[in-house]
Parts: structure tokens; sequence; C-alpha cells
């Protein structure tokens, strides 16, 4: 570690802020297009007669989609450049949107989700990998959790943006504009955040590590320039550096003596997995047909889906406050150890309700008054947690703690692990909840519990450090 590396930067906050803003929208739609579907499940399941088994896939279907463009994302971006990859994610969330918006069947509507979900894989892996690579040390963990809050004010947007169309018509599958169902107006207004992203991502700069790696070396020191007050002949030094031979990183790059891995892609494939097997998306994909399906009515459901989007962002907020200032470590042991507490409450809930058959022959448990208080309180906890913790610092993390060789494709593979991960949970959600919603919280609880040992014993702490001084 040389001297300039201790030395605090002298450094641009405005515009650093403003340029990991038009990155984080890849965030904003990648919040409010995996958030969208929630108020859609209940009239699309009807309206295509589906069972539980293939609403849930039409749900999980676009994290397919997310697995193969988070994978794909890290080797595109250390190839055409990050921004370019911003502008491909763009185009792939406006194609979706729209193929939603006329699906005739639950078939094309999978598809049209897939490749709703590549843009989102997409945006997951270069936003964070963007931000880390513009941002001064000092603030990175700010600027980096931005990615969270906007993946937090898409979700809540959408919700909003649901519960008020269902509101103007009277349900999601009702009819609302030019004869078409108020479900695919839910889908439809993605199309503006699209196009939003779409044109500001041409307003930004290439990444300069990205620059340096081209051999454009006079452009990225104009780009540092932007951002660094001070150091910027000493910054690109370090990344020439640690960029080494200027090979183009491949997957074999990621080998190491822990199971075939580097142990620090083994870290953030598990940072990635704990992320999802908390059941976080089940709350974001299913909380409106849950809360319908243990007694609430679907105005009240989707109002407390909003209640919860909000609390998110407000929780959000309060860990950009402090991931600089306390660390990430602590701040995922703190979330680990809420989670944990909250969702054993809901376990416990849900499995001493008495159970009822609806009309349609589905059993569900019927909450008593206290009951559904007390589970919206522990679900409302549960989001705070995460939302304080493993929302925003595991992105953080994935975007800082692998050296500037393997960044976008290690981040790459962990991302793609975490689509896979939240797939498999949110695909399972429905069967679990037709066994027994006790089950399914006690797995999630389980998960919790265990990723507070995992972040004791391997999870490394980044606060402060520069990008270049990864191992």
């Amino acid at each position: 570690m040389t001297d300039t590396d201790q030395r605090p930067e002298s450094f641009h906050t405005g515009q650093a802020l403003l340029l990991a803003s038009v990155a984080a929208l890849g965030g904003f739609l990648f919040g409010f297009d995996t958030a969208v579907i929630n108020g859609t499940v209940t009239a699309v399941r009807d309206g295509f007669g589906l069972s539980a088994g293939l609403i849930g896939f039409v749900v999980s279907s676009a994290l397919l989609g997310c697995m193969v463009g988070a994978f794909l994302a890290g080797k595109l971006a250390d190839r055409i450049g990050r921004v370019r990859v911003m502008l491909i994610a763009a185009a792939l969330f406006l194609i979706s949107a729209v193929g939603c918006t006329l699906a005739v069947g639950p078939w094309d509507l999978i598809a049209w989700r897939v490749i709703g979900g590549l843009g989102v894989g997409t945006a997951s892996v270069i936003a964070p990998a963007y931000i880390a690579e513009i941002s001064p040390a000092q603030i990175r963990g700010r600027l980096g959790s931005m990615q969270q809050l906007a993946i937090v004010t898409g979700i809540f947007v959408a919700l909003l943006s649901n519960a008020w169309l269902a509101s103007v018509s009277g349900g999601a599958g009702d009819a609302l504009w030019l004869g078409l169902e108020t479900w695919r107006w839910m889908f439809f207004t993605e199309v503006v955040p699209a196009l939003a992203y779409g044109m500001l991502a041409l307003t930004i700069p290439e990444s300069p590590r990205f620059l340096v790696k081209k051999g454009a070396t006079s452009k990225a020191r104009e780009v540092l320039g932007r951002i660094l007050e001070t150091g910027v002949d000493e910054r690109i030094a370090e990344i020439r550096r640690t960029l080494g031979s200027e090979a183009r990183t491949r997957l074999k790059d990621l080998r190491g003596p822990a199971l075939g891995l580097l142990p620090i892609v083994w870290v953030g494939i598990l940072l990635s997995t704990f992320q999802q097997f908390v059941g976080i998306n089940v709350i974001f994909y299913y909380s409106s047909a849950l809360w319908q399906a243990v007694g609430f009515t679907e105005s009240d459901a989707l109002t407390q889906t909003v209640i919860t989007g909000l609390t998110n962002i407000v929780v959000t907020i309060i860990a950009i406050a402090l991931v600089d200032k306390i660390g990430r470590r602590r701040l995922l042991m703190i979330g680990s150890s809420g989670m944990t507490v909250s969702l054993a409450v809901l376990a416990w809930i849900f499995a001493n309700a008495p159970l009822v058959e609806a009309a349609d022959g589905t059993i569900t448990p019927e909450l008593t008054d206290a009951g559904g208080v007390v589970a919206l309180l522990a679900a409302n906890l549960f989001v705070v947690f995460f939302g304080m913790s493993w929302g925003p610092a595991v992105w953080v993390l994935l975007g800082e703690m692998f050296n500037n060789r393997i960044r976008a494709t290690a981040l790459g593979v962990a991302a793609a692990v975490q689509w896979l991960a939240n797939f498999a949970i949110s695909t399972s959600f429905p069967a679990l909840a037709d066994l027994s919603l006790g089950v399914a919280y006690g797995f999630y609880t389980i998960c919790a519990a265990l990723s507070l040992l995992f972040v004791i014993r391997w999870v490394p702490e980044t606060k402060g450090k520069q990008l270049e001084q990864m191992d």
C-alpha cells in the first residue's frame, strides 16, 4: 500500500453523485420490474386459469433471464464497456414492458418476462460495478448503496402504481383503458423508466478502469479529473498496476484452492445466496396475494404492500448514512440478527393459525385480528432489518470486494447465483405455502440465522479501502 492510498482523497461530491445516480437508474428498473408482478398475480392466475405451480413459474420465470443476464453482463462489460451494456439493458426493459402488456397467454407472458429478466440481470451487475469504479473510497459505500435505494424506490413506485391503477378500475382483473385489463397497464408503466434510463445512460462517461484497460488513458484521466480534485495520475498508475497484463478476464481466472474457486469468489456467491434464501422477494412478489389469502381485501393488501415499499426506502436511506461509518460487516450482522427474530415470529404465527377451506378448495391459515397485526408488524420489521443491511450492503460488497482484474466476471458469477437462488425461492413458495406457511417461513428463519454465522466467520470488511487494495 502506498502513502497515496492512505491519504484521504479530495473529490467533487456532486459529480460523483450525479454519475452514480444515473447508473443506479438500472437499479430502479431492476426493482420496478421485479415488483410490478406483485399486483398482477391474482388477476393473471384467474384470467388464464393457472395452477399454483404455473403462476409460480410465471412470477419467477423472469429470474431465469436475470441469471443469464447477470452471468453474461460482466464479460460483455469487459468487452464493450459499462455504458453500452446499460443501453442494452434499457432496450430489454422496454421490449419486455410492451410484450407483457400485449401477452395472449401464460407462455408468451413467460417469454416476455424472461426478456425483462435479461435486463434486470444485466442492470444488477453493471450498476454496482460502474458505481464502485467511479467512486472515491471515502464515499464509495454510500454511493454504492444508491443501487439498493434505486431498487427499493423502483419497488415502491411499482407497488404504488399497481395500487393506483387497481383503485381506478376497481381491480387488477377489471378492464381499464382501451379495453385492456388493469394488470396489462401495470406492466406497460415500465416503458417510461426504461426510456429514461436509456437516454440518461448516453450522458455519462465510460468507467475509467475500463478505459485504462482498453488503452484510452487520456480519456480515463479526463473522467477521473471530473471526480477527483487531486491524485489523478497516482490513481491511473494504481489502476494500471492492478490490471496487470491487460488480458481479458475469463472464468478460469476465478479458479482457486477452495473447492475449485478463489475464496473471495465463494464469499460473493454465498452473500448472494443468503440474500435470497432469507425470503425477501417472497414479500415483494407475493405479499399482495398472501395477505388476500389470509383474509385481507385486495385493496387493503395492495395498500399494505405500498406501506412495506415505503418502509424499505426509509431504512435504505438509514443504511446509506451508516455503511461508511460502521462498516459493511456490522450492518450485515445487525440485519441477520433482526431478520432471524422477525422471521421466527412470522413462522410461529402462520404455523399456529387455524386452517380454513376456501370456496375454491384451497386451505389457508386464518389469522385473528391480533394475529394479523403481529404478522404485519413482523413482516415489516423483517423488511426493516433486510433493508438496512443485506439489501444495500451485499450490493456494495459485490461491487468492491473483488480486485480490478476479476471484478466484472466475478460479480457476474455472484449475481447469476443470486438470481438462481431467487428463482428457487420464488418458484417454491406457492407450493410451500400450500403445504404450510409455517414451514416456508421456518426455512427462511434458519437461513437468516446461518447468514449471521457466515458473516462472522468469512465476510471481509472493505470500508475505506481503495479498489486497488483488494486482494
